[in-house]
């Protein structure tokens, strides 16, 4: 296991105040307050049951709702406890905590994804040479945006299936939820802004922590820089109009159902991993559950997500930045075109 890169956020102190002393706390209470009340959450949900479309919806909302909350809040008390056995931090960042703080999550993923399973109806499939398929290198793991969970599913894959320590890139509002928060500054990975100012060294911070990949890591970047709506994918073509890439701009506007890729942190992270062979991922199943409402609707949602895999060498990727630009374009309108015959 290598070193651990260290993870960047764009704070203040009173942020991090207020995160770390204030929001974690009060969710450990919150979470032990809804276990001592829980036989009124119950009843008020069962009670709800029979007036809402949908088998037992309240229910099931309710319970997947506790069943997240509990493991924040496990994962917050577990973590006080490393923090304390380390020396209060002094150790934290050595590859045995991390080590066990990469078990944390998976066993997370774990319990979470089989109530998911269980209670939502949930089926995850796979097509394509998956990242078994060429153990004992690492790999570069680029994934299109589309949906809350996405980003949950493919690191639950590749360290349940897959046996892969993920070094994940995130958007920096997933600081504030408490547990993410603490968990991912002791882990490699990186909290960023998709549109950072012109003093953050962005692509300096994404090659930093692709550098030196070992043998069992995955680094994975989300190239789109957020969820896809059709919104955002208009502001992406205006983007590349504005910047007077009019040509990436038409590529882009002939896509329907991913945003233009944001090449530069991919590049930086290519750069710094040069042994990395690069994953690509397209899924379905998730696609149009954009809004809390959404998601809301379609429950029991009874789906099942396909996640198809790309794995091309290194030596299949060109070596000119303006010809990568274009090799990654050209496999998102791939994915795309996939996306368009396998939704559902």
């Amino acid at each position: 296991m290598t070193a651990p890169a260290r993870t960047h956020l764009r704070r203040t102190p009173g942020s991090w105040v207020l995160r770390r002393l204030v929001l974690a706390p009060v969710t450990v209470g919150l979470v032990t307050l809804l276990w001592l009340t829980l036989p009124v959450w119950l009843l008020a949900a069962a009670a709800l049951s029979p007036l809402v479309p949908g088998r037992l919806r309240p229910l099931r909302i309710l319970w997947i709702a506790i069943v997240y909350l509990t493991c924040e809040a496990l994962l917050l008390v577990v973590m006080f406890g490393l923090w304390v056995s380390s020396g209060f931090g002094w150790r934290l960042r050595t590859p045995y905590f991390e080590g066990i703080h990469y078990d944390l999550v998976q066993g997370t993923m774990w319990v979470f994804f089989r109530e998911a399973r269980r209670v939502l109806r949930l089926r995850i499939e796979t097509e394509g040479p998956a990242p078994d398929a060429y153990p004992g290198r690492p790999i570069l793991v680029c994934c299109r945006h589309a949906g809350p969970g996405d980003s949950f599913v493919l690191i639950h894959t590749l360290m349940a299936w897959y046996d892969r320590e993920p070094r994940v890139v995130l958007k920096d509002t997933l600081s504030w939820d408490p547990a993410i928060d603490v968990l991912l500054h002791r882990i490699p990975a990186r909290f960023i802004t998709p549109n950072p100012g012109a003093s953050e060294q962005l692509e300096d911070q994404i090659a930093s922590l692709a550098a030196g990949l070992d043998e069992n890591d995955a680094f994975v970047i989300f190239p789109e820089g957020g969820n896809f709506t059709p919104h955002r994918r208009q502001r992406a073509i205006d983007r590349l109009t504005r910047l007077g890439l009019d040509r990436m701009a038409q590529r882009a506007e002939k896509m329907m159902n991913v945003l233009a890729p944001r090449p530069g942190g991919f590049l930086a992270a290519l750069d710094a991993a040069p042994a990395a062979d690069v994953v690509l991922v397209a899924h379905t199943g998730l696609d149009h559950l954009v809004t809390v409402g959404d998601v809301w609707r379609e429950l029991p949602m009874d789906k099942r997500i396909v996640m198809r895999w790309w794995q091309v060498p290194r030596d299949e990727i060109p070596a000119g930045r303006e010809e990568r630009i274009d090799w990654l374009f050209g496999w998102w309108e791939r994915i795309d075109a996939w996306i368009d015959v396998n939704r559902t």
